[in-house]
């Protein structure tokens, strides 16, 4: 079949690469002009280890991968640490693969096959399903004809609001906002120790990450649905400017003039995403887009592996059935979706305590686990 992916995440690319290689002709369209490599480390988990390794990239994978040695630390407004986050709080296993989300990117977009064509700064426009095929109109202007679609577009997908309707109607906000940016500033020299370090403020969370001789500021906050054009960069930074610009205490200064003065700044709701179905049609839905559990469950990498592997086989099981293949597909995954969305509800209590009194219950409780 003829397919298209819109969108060139970890669903779109993981999507390019299953389905052609299992003989579909498959178009990956990415609205941006590059591939979107910003962001912390994420983490291959549990049943996509094995995805991976049945991709063939395992190796590869596992030679970008990165080890947080010095873990994850929560300091005093002075910078003293004051307790520690034990990896058994976030992990699944000890096999879990921690890689920056570039290398990653990377092996995936080096594993395409030549019937994957992939095609940036272009998106979707309009699209009418008759039955038969789907009609694309695309923003540059192109028409095509596809016998399927994938919708691979994250949270605030396109192809979601153009098919199912508006993402308020799936949209569930946690209550809290992320924002990670370039730090070089203060990026590790060349073999320290890769860490995390977490000040905690009520409500507020800034951390800095370092890996390699990479640096990141994030941060994260407690507040109810802001009204912003999640395109408008400008209102990002003023929005982060809003909740961390009176801020003196550690290094929060230094790391909001990086992310201010990042020109890729990530910084999204946190919000997850609830259907009743995922397909509809010749039309598909593929990661955050179908189910995302947001950053706080960190198993969004795993699921659009996972997703993306178990939609090849099922259309492959089912010779052309795209409707038994997506319903088949739906009820295979779903069981992981439901869980990494549920694993992400606790998150907020130990990432963002909402008070002074929460962030010394919160450190008190740390102290006393085995590191």
């Amino acid at each position: 079949m003829r397919i298209l992916v819109s969108g060139a995440g970890v669903a779109g690319l993981s999507a390019g690469i299953d389905l052609a290689r299992a003989g579909h002709t498959v178009e990956i369209v990415e609205r941006a002009g590059h591939l979107r490599t910003n962001g912390s480390p994420i983490d291959v988990r549990g049943d996509a280890i094995g995805v991976i390794e049945d991709m063939g990239l395992l190796d590869k994978v596992v030679e970008h991968a990165i080890t947080m040695t010095e873990g994850a630390k929560f300091v005093d407004q002075d910078g003293n640490v004051v307790a520690a986050l034990p990896i058994a709080e976030v992990n699944e296993s000890d096999g879990d693969i921690e890689i920056p989300r570039e290398d990653l990117m990377r092996v995936l977009r080096e594993a395409l096959p030549a019937q994957a064509q992939l095609r940036f700064e272009d998106s979707v426009r309009t699209l009418f399903d008759d039955g038969d095929q789907v009609t694309v109109d695309f923003e540059s202007g192109r028409e095509a004809e596809y016998d399927l679609i994938v919708g691979a577009d994250g949270a605030h997908s396109t192809v979601r609001r153009m098919v199912f309707g508006p993402e308020r109607n799936y949209a569930r906000h946690l209550g809290l906002y992320t924002a990670i940016a370039d730090a070089p500033s203060e990026a590790a020299a060349a073999g320290a120790p890769a860490s995390v370090l977490n000040l905690n403020l009520p409500g507020r969370m800034a951390a800095l990450a370092r890996y390699r001789d990479q640096a990141l500021a994030v941060f994260t906050f407690r507040s109810a649905p802001i009204e912003y054009d999640h395109r408008d960069l400008a209102a990002q930074k003023r929005i982060l400017t809003d909740f961390y610009g009176a801020d003196r205490e550690w290094k929060v200064p230094q790391l909001l003039g990086a992310a201010q003065a990042d020109p890729e700044l990530y910084f999204d709701a946190v919000v997850q995403i609830h259907m009743p179905t995922w397909h509809h049609g010749r039309v598909v839905l593929l990661g955050d887009a179908a189910h995302c559990a947001t950053p706080m469950a960190g198993r969004g990498t795993s699921l659009a592996l996972t997703g993306a592997w178990i939609l090849t086989e099922e259309l492959a099981r089912h010779e052309g059935d795209y409707a038994a293949a997506f319903a088949e597909y739906e009820r295979r995954q779903r069981p992981h979706s439901d869980a990494a969305q549920q694993f992400a509800y606790g998150g907020a209590d130990l990432i963002v305590p909402a008070t002074w009194e929460d962030i010394e219950r919160r450190n008190a409780r740390l102290r006393l686990l085995p590191a």
